[in-house]
């Protein structure tokens, strides 16, 4: 199923037919879900979406063979810089111990002692990992080093990943062993985020028992609003809390985790333009309950699907594997847990408007494209555990 030239130019091709699609979804209002259909690729934006038989030509012909074509997965929550193993503490956690937030000042020891090119090598090989699974998008974190010099080594190594697409800074991930709360908070709103403002887009922040409150959340949103940074919240993974009610207050672009959530936390993220970012693969590693998407989507919530791609609480970068669970296990449908993880971490990640948008099919978005060896979506949740990618586009260019 390779790349079959059209002409004589095709080694520089500057477009290319993608054609034999068995179901083609595009996450685009009027263009659909489709059959019969084909992609047009031009450069690294998708040019054309249309019926196969009224295609315009192009410099070369990508022929999917009947198989399903949707935007490549968009992972907008992920911890992907880090040194370290915490197999034991998994382990453990499956024999009965709970879990708790303290255990990721096991993988700050780690990552603190790693060199850069140790971290630049395991940042590479994740988003390797998950661009070879149809992940095409990625958001990660800082937060594995909780010093000035360490925060901001992490933010500079994330930003300098040509597979990274936006760095948040999570400085406000836990208190340091022995360190003072109130000091640390100021080093966090002050010198921590000035060293690391120039390599990011957002800040997030830790707000459960364990790690950060309302007060001391909303002092590290405040500050990193007033450095023009993104807003993002870790909230109500443990119990219900304030992180959601924090997160549409302050106008945060999502909020992760919404494990256990009120009435009055569904009301406001129904009304508000903050997305609920369900993270179910992290939920199943801590034997948590499953967040309720159902209730969200029921209530007019937009909900993202994303995989938390951590060494302690989620490792995995198996986006299809939190596509699954979503539909097997938290009644979502297989068009509702796709847009979920394509077009609902796009909007997460205020990348769903305008050129180069991603997460949808359609002229002048990212030509990010993901062919399943399956002809329809339901085949995700339909064969779990199944490895269905076949090819993946990025911007472009064929990279699996």
């Amino acid at each position: 199923m390779s790349t079959q030239p059209c002409s004589s130019t095709a080694q520089h091709a500057r477009a290319v037919l993608v054609t034999g699609i068995g179901e083609l979804t595009t996450n685009d209002p009027e263009l659909g879900t489709r059959t019969g259909a084909a992609v047009v690729l031009e450069g690294d934006r998708v040019a054309w979406v249309g019926d196969a038989a009224a295609a315009p030509a192009a410099d070369a012909r990508f022929d999917t063979g009947g198989r399903a074509v949707l935007p490549g997965w968009v992972d907008s929550h992920t911890h992907l810089l880090f040194a370290g193993d915490r197999a034991a503490e998994f382990a453990a956690r499956m024999a009965g111990e709970p879990y708790a937030a303290g255990g990721i000042a096991v993988t700050v020891e780690a990552t603190r002692a790693a060199s850069d090119e140790q971290l630049a090598t395991t940042l590479a090989r994740h988003v390797a990992e998950a661009r070879r699974q149809g992940t095409t998008t990625v958001e990660t974190k800082t937060g594995y080093g909780l010093t000035v010099a360490d925060e901001r080594r992490a933010a500079a190594l994330a930003a300098a990943d040509p597979g990274v697409d936006e760095v948040t800074f999570l400085g406000a991930h836990l208190v340091p062993p022995g360190a003072d709360p109130d000091d640390y908070l100021a080093l966090v709103t002050g010198p921590m985020l000035d060293a690391v403002a120039p390599h990011v887009g957002w800040v997030d922040v830790f707000c459960e028992r364990g790690a950060f409150d309302a007060e001391a959340s909303a002092a590290v949103l405040r500050a990193g609003a007033a450095r023009g940074l993104g807003l993002r919240v870790h909230g109500n993974q443990l119990g219900e809390g304030p992180g959601v009610q924090l997160a549409v207050r302050h106008g945060a672009a999502s909020v992760d985790h919404c494990t256990y959530l009120s009435a009055a936390d569904v009301d406001a993220l129904a009304a508000a333009d903050t997305v609920a970012t369900l993270l179910p693969a992290c939920d199943l590693s801590t034997r948590q309950p499953l967040p309720p998407a159902r209730t969200l989507l029921d209530a007019g919530a937009t909900v993202a699907l994303a995989s938390n791609c951590n060494p302690g609480s989620s490792y995995t970068t198996s986006m299809a594997f939190c596509v699954a669970t979503a539909v097997l296990q938290m009644r979502m449908t297989v068009a509702e847990a796709v847009w979920a993880a394509t077009a609902g971490g796009a909007v997460a990640l205020r990348r769903h408007t305008g050129p180069g948008a991603v997460g949808v099919l359609r002229p002048g978005a990212r030509a990010d494209l993901h062919v399943l060896d399956a002809p329809t979506a339901a085949h995700l949740a339909y064969r779990p555990g199944v490895p269905l990618t076949h090819a993946v586009f990025r911007a472009g260019t064929r990279v699996m």
